[in-house]
């Protein structure tokens, strides 16, 4: 076997094994088998054009043509020519299948189903990964930069399943990348012949240290061992380091430290990349039950964790210290004893789909009766698995506190700790002006924080005409805020984080909670949360009643009664006592309004509406529009790189075309136009030109610099001699420069050219670069002419001035 098949025998290993990364993104791995045949005839064309010593661009030009062929059987062999040939069908096909498939991806949960639109991205992509692969590594025999591609295939898996591609999947992409760097050794090592070894140390002296075989054991012995110690070190050096909990092996999405007793830290881990996912599920799957003695089910928000850190690109929560979980949490940060308290008690079941690292619990709990291993953070008050631990089929009992403060209570809230406000209500420098401009123009005519955080709340959840839209581009950052203030259009996450940034402007304590709404009342009186009731919302704090939830996103949750007018408030002398018995009922959900949008009807989220996942009947398909779009672009990407020569043959045939004049200046311009033909010509061929020499100088520096001998030389000489006749002569006549002499030079450039340079000359020609000077001597020209116009109306604006004072 040759080192050119078993490199590529190791490509597509390597892309292979690469690509088992990608299995827990969909439910059935079939689509595997089909991506690894189309992946080895890709790779097999590439073979036989290597051993037809075809040029680089062409093997690579014929991989590219059987991917699209091949692909265009597999996904659109009833619209293709002949079953075949990817006509306009075909190319509308494949782009509804791509357009179908980005929905999909958006839509489900993973594992999501394999529709054809996900397996055509899945099996385009590893096609694509395997072609680059192959290029770098086979054909242009540099295996180590093909282990970028390779990174890339095994982070998209890894971060689209949100710890799904755990350390199989890391060994197998690794090992599938060494054994290819081996490959490419070994035929590195082969092409030397006969290799010294080492010598033996037993017998045989110098004879024994050399390969008669040609192959070097010794070298390739020792770069495995390097590898397996490479290899072996970033797998266990993740294992035995807490710090890099929630890394590229984590296989949890977690975010715990190490350890029982006393320590560990929780990891900053961002629990929003599935949030919008959860909400265009197009089935609500059940992710948690529970049964409460609450008495406001509608204020039951089960709470996962907060998000207190903004960075400016993104809100997560803080790197902090954990404890174990005591008997009895401690008292809510701020609470006073003038506010009415109730405790409840609520007991929850987790899905075993659900597999989360903290522990949902209603805010503020006081006591959690859990097994397992969790670890209890103070200042969010939320519970983090340890050492793997998460909900997935926990079974736990919760007791909370209902804090239900007054409207006048909140109103006469004190000044918060110092080191609290200094904390929670930090900005980044790259918070745009119009956040706190619109801040204060919003609750200008407020006194309190308390009146400046209603009037936040009831601007976003109704007077500033948002409207909710959970397709829209989720974002956490600056540029997110500042969008969406813009458009007025997004979900939860834009509604919370820009309120929560708002009120930080305006010196009101503010961070971010995540979790789930109150959920669905069940026929036996149990409450069914589902993925479609995940959320997000702003916590404020205030001094006597603590962190206070608020509620912008319109037609989500519900509006607190604090800050409604006129709420009468509880008697604290009479709280809800819990039983033994039976939970409390919850009431049933809301229906739906006209106020609601189409998008949540269709969910099914507004109450009796349209079956989740029903479809529009009359939908029309992949606009015809969107088609010719992608077409077009695919046009466009394929000529682009061509651009460079099509200029070069468009100049070459203008200067060496028949003028068609017969006087002495006409034939001076076609003189000229071969002269530059051949200057460009030697440009492309790695001479630059000299405008500081003379034609005669000129031309001898081309036919030296490019080894021209015979007819070519002469050429050249001859067109330089017509030049200097134009240039220098009093008269010059009806001088001539033929073509065929610049056909000449440009025929004996080529063949004294190496191969790379040939190509080099054709496809990306040096001289290329005369159209970008055109362009900036063109934008010249047009800014002189602007600005001459500007004057000369200046001018003759201060001219008419005096005429008019005086008339």
């Amino acid at each position: 076997m040759s080192g050119r098949t078993r490199l590529a025998l190791s490509a597509f290993s390597a892309t292979m094994m690469a690509a088992g990364a990608l299995l827990p993104l969909v439910e059935t791995s079939k689509w595997v088998l089909q991506a690894a045949f189309l992946l080895a005839v890709q790779s097999g064309v590439g073979v036989l054009a290597r051993r037809m010593r075809l040029a680089r661009i062409l093997t690579v030009s014929l991989q590219v043509l059987v991917t699209l062929l091949t692909l265009t059987v597999a996904f659109a062999r009833e619209h293709a020519l002949f079953g075949v040939l990817p006509g306009p069908q075909a190319v509308q096909r494949l782009a509804e299948l791509l357009t179908t498939g980005a929905d999909d991806v958006s839509r489900y949960a993973i594992p999501a189903p394999a529709t054809d639109g996900i397996q055509l991205m899945l099996i385009g992509g590893v096609l694509l990964i395997g072609l680059a692969v192959d290029v770098l590594a086979v054909t242009f025999r540099a295996a180590a930069p093909a282990g970028l591609p390779l990174l890339a295939l095994y982070s998209v898996a890894a971060g689209l399943s949100d710890g799904g591609a755990g350390w199989l999947w890391f060994l197998l992409a690794a090992c599938g990348y060494l054994l290819l760097l081996l490959a490419e050794g070994r035929d590195r090592l082969s092409q030397w012949g006969r290799v010294f070894g080492g010598v033996s140390r037993t017998s045989g002296g110098l004879a024994a240290g050399m390969e008669g075989s040609g192959r070097a054991l010794a070298p390739v012995r020792t770069g495995r061992r390097i590898g397996v110690v490479a290899l072996g070190i970033a797998l266990v050096v993740p294992a035995a380091l807490p710090a890099l909990d929630g890394g590229l092996l984590d296989g949890t999405g977690g975010g715990s430290g190490g350890g029982r007793g006393g320590g560990g830290t929780i990891s900053a881990v961002n629990p929003l990349v599935s949030l919008q996912n959860n909400l265009n599920q197009p089935e609500n799957r059940e992710v948690m039950t529970y049964r409460t003695n609450s008495g406001s089910p509608q204020d039951f928000y089960l709470r996962i964790m907060a998000l207190d850190q903004f960075s400016g690109g993104e809100w997560r929560p803080s790197t902090r210290r954990l404890k174990d979980v005591p008997d009895r949490l401690p008292q809510p940060a701020g609470l006073g004893g003038d506010v009415a308290v109730t405790e409840i008690r609520t007991n929850i079941s987790a899905s075993r789909s659900y597999q989360q690292t903290y522990l949902p619990l209603p805010y503020p709990a006081s006591e959690v009766d859990v097994q397992g291993r969790w670890r209890y953070e103070p200042a969010g008050r939320t519970l983090v698995g340890d050492d793997g631990q998460t909900t997935r089929g926990a079974r736990y009992e919760v007791s909370s506190l209902v804090v239900e403060p007054t409207a006048a209570q909140l109103a006469a809230s004190m000044e918060p700790p110092s080191d609290l406000a200094r904390e929670y209500t930090r900005v980044p420098p790259s918070l745009p002006d119009v956040v706190e401009e619109t801040a204060e123009r919003v609750t200008r005519d407020a006194a309190t924080d308390y009146e400046r955080a209603v009037k936040l709340q009831d601007w976003f959840a109704s007077e500033g005409e948002f409207r909710y839209d959970t397709t829209v581009t989720s974002g956490t950052g600056t540029a997110a805020i500042e969008r969406f203030l813009r458009d007025k259009e997004g979900f939860c996450v834009h509604f919370s984080f820009s309120m929560a940034a708002m009120a930080r402007t305006l010196g009101i304590p503010a961070r971010v909670a995540v979790g789930f709404t109150p959920g669905t009342v069940q026929a036996d009186g149990s409450v069914s949360v589902g993925l479609r009731d995940a959320h997000a919302w702003p916590e404020l704090y205030f001094e006597g009643v603590g962190w206070t939830r608020f509620e912008p996103t319109p037609s989500r949750g519900s509006t607190p009664a604090y800050t409604l007018p006129d709420t009468p408030s509880q008697d604290p002398s009479d709280p809800a006592q819990p039983t033994d018995g039976a939970s409390a009922v919850p009431t049933a959900a809301p229906s739906a309004t006209e106020s609601c949008p189409a998008q949540m009807r269709q969910q099914g989220e507004c109450g009796a509406s349209t079956a989740p996942g029903a479809l529009d009947s009359t939908d029309s398909g992949t606009p015809a529009g969107t088609v010719v779009l992608w077409v077009l672009g695919s046009l466009l990407v394929l000529t682009l790189p061509l651009a460079p020569m099509l200029w070069r043959m468009r100049a070459r045939g203008l200067r060496l075309g028949s003028s068609g004049g017969r006087t002495a200046a006409d034939a001076a311009a076609r003189v000229m136009a071969a002269w530059r033909e051949i200057t460009d010509t030697a440009w492309d061929h790695g001479i630059p030109p000299d405008d500081s020499q003379t034609p005669r100088k000129a031309a001898a520096r081309v036919v030296r610099l490019g080894g021209l001998d015979g007819p070519a030389a002469a050429a050249v000489h001859r067109v330089a001699g017509a030049v200097e006749q134009v240039l220098y002569a009093p008269d010059p006549g009806l001088v001539s420069a033929s073509a065929e002499d610049v056909r000449e030079v440009r025929a004996g450039l080529w063949a004294s050219a190496g191969r790379w340079n040939r190509l080099r000359a054709t496809l990306a020609p040096r001289s290329a670069v005369r159209v970008i000077w055109a362009v900036s001597e063109r934008r010249a020209e047009l800014g002189r002419r602007w600005s001459d116009l500007a004057g000369r109306a200046r001018r003759t604006a201060r001219l008419r001035r005096p005429s008019r004072q005086q008339g």
